[in-house]
């Protein structure tokens, strides 16, 4: 007999209170005799239920906001707590325990499953790990994790390397849910998959954080993605915030030099286009003083070098870190 997926549960996202809130978050590498600024005093909220997208060049952070907000990176400062615990501050075992609460899905699914690992052993161990269930049921609840991302369960006997990347990283997403998460970081989920199949994976994605409930903070460089899936966008370069809005803000009326440029830049962009970024992103380790984005902003002047600008209101929950109002974007 078939497993039955798993249950779907009716969730109702309570906005009143964050479910994960990321508070100055800053993260330096050293090494060589410098220091790499990959993430600069970065905060946001996240509501139950709710996606939100992170977005902006290689090189702007985004890979490492993600992992520090799981702790998969130790933080040089800042805290991130999730459903109210303040996770940098768990010693080893308890971090263990309450992973349980969040897990991540990775970008490229040919790594980030174990080659020596039937699928079934991957979930069993995620399972048993976590305390889901007893042993005995294992292999049921496998099965209806593999139904749940539309496998059949007799893929749990074969190992990673039968398929396809597209299944693979819906083994992935079905490790990921074997604990039950509340939260999920969803890293660049689809730039390592075929175009053919890029659209299945999305349409999962958003199908099981609808059904589930789950906050997500739902990582990518392609625009077009992010605009489908995210409630809200936040835009990074250099480790700063840019811009913070609710999506179809922040695509329609963009208040940051930065974004109308990404927008404009972007494959089938509708604005037109008028921003050209010039030049490569420069290196963390020498970021420019000030705005982080000056160097390569048509529109900075000498002020924009003194002080870095600070994410202010610009509309009902839109914030940008730019001192000029006065931007033909």
């Amino acid at each position: 007999m078939s497993a039955r997926p798993l249950p779907v549960e009716a969730v109702t996202p309570d906005i009143t209170r964050p479910l994960v809130r990321a508070t100055g978050m800053r993260k330096h590498f050293e090494g060589g005799g410098h220091v790499v600024r990959a993430v600069q005093d970065v905060s946001f909220e996240l509501a139950p239920g709710e996606v939100l997208g992170l977005v902006g060049e290689s090189g702007s952070g985004k890979s490492t906001l993600g992992r520090l907000v799981l702790r998969l990176l130790e933080a040089t400062a800042g805290r991130t707590e999730v459903d109210g615990t303040d996770i940098h501050a768990l010693r080893a075992a308890e971090l263990r325990r309450f992973r349980r609460k969040m897990q991540m899905v990775f970008q490229d699914p040919f790594a980030s499953l174990n080659p020596r690992m039937t699928v079934g052993a991957a979930l069993a161990e995620s399972l048993l790990l976590h305390g889901v269930c007893a042993r005995g049921e294992v292999r049921e609840r496998s099965a209806a994790l593999l139904a749940r991302v539309g496998l059949p369960r007799d893929m749990l006997d074969r190992y990673p390397k039968a398929f396809s990347g597209g299944q693979r990283q819906r083994i992935a997403i079905a490790r990921a849910l074997a604990p039950e998460p509340r939260f999920i970081v969803a890293d660049e989920p689809v730039s390592a998959l075929d175009v053919s199949v890029q659209a299945e994976i999305v349409n999962l994605l958003q199908d099981l954080q609808r059904d589930l409930g789950l906050a997500m903070l739902f990582i990518s460089h392609d625009l077009s993605v992010v605009e489908s899936v995210a409630d809200r966008v936040m835009v990074l370069y250099l480790g700063r915030t840019m811009e913070m809005a609710p999506t179809e803000s922040l695509y329609r009326r963009p208040a940051h030099p930065y974004t109308a440029a990404l927008l404009q830049a972007a494959p089938g962009g509708r604005r037109q286009r008028t921003l050209v970024l010039r030049g490569e992103i420069p290196s963390p380790a020498a970021p420019p003083s000030g705005c982080v984005f000056r160097t390569r902003c048509p529109f900075a002047v000498d002020a924009c070098a003194r002080e870095v600008p600070e994410l202010r209101p610009v509309g009902p929950g839109h914030f940008k870190a730019c001192i000029r109002d006065d931007l033909p974007l």
